[in-house]
């Protein structure tokens, strides 16, 4: 089968299909943090190309709730409407992977915008369902792909509380600063991935 994953530098997803036999291939902006067929440049560049299916993880930076008090125009004026513009940006590149010309898709994404200025998404998914002790909400939108069984479930992991009471998980507001601190919290977690390449290997 012959499989993109988009907007992956990592090569975690493009690995786990390696391993079960198929052509797979990444496509970043951003080279690739480990040796592997990978595509640097733009993803929307190669959408024609014959894939069977594409596993894609567009950029969430404007599509998060995480950072929601940055679009107040009250509060923020221009630099809240050029994030509101960016954001109608981010969202019209996620669905034209979506919609690319490929009969098998999934588009992941965190919690966020997409739910209300597209649809909601035809799964949710956290990696305590494949074996890692760590809570992260990842949206998935399905095309011509069933939803993932969870293959092992686990504790939710270790939270941190705020003193103002906001409550995070430990994974990911315990990582030392860094200037690859965005990298690990965006990587997709290996169990997730090996569950990808397992079930949608048709």
């Amino acid at each position: 089968m012959k499989v993109l994953i988009a907007c992956e530098y990592s090569g975690t997803v493009r690995d786990a299909f390696i391993k079960r036999g198929h052509d797979a291939i990444s496509c970043d902006l951003l080279p690739t943090d480990v040796p592997g067929p990978h595509y640097q440049g733009d993803v929307l560049d190669i959408l024609g190309e014959g894939w069977d299916l594409m596993v894609a993880h567009p950029p969430c930076t404007y599509l998060s709730t995480a950072g929601v008090g940055w679009f107040n125009e009250e509060r923020y004026g221009e630099k809240a409407r050029e994030r509101k513009r960016l954001r109608i940006e981010a969202l019209a590149f996620l669905r034209n992977l979506y919609d690319a010309p490929i009969a098998r898709v999934a588009v992941e994404n965190p919690v966020g915008f997409v739910s209300t200025m597209w649809r909601k998404p035809d799964q949710i998914i956290q990696p305590w369902h494949y074996g890692h002790e760590a809570t992260k909400a990842t949206c998935l939108w399905l095309k011509g792909l069933p939803k993932l069984t969870p293959t092992k479930i686990v504790g939710r992991g270790e939270f941190l509380v705020c003193k103002n009471g906001k409550r995070g998980a430990k994974w990911n507001w315990g990582l030392p600063p860094s200037k690859d601190r965005w990298k690990i919290r965006s990587k997709t977690f290996q169990g997730i991935a090996d569950a990808m390449a397992e079930q949608w290997s048709l």
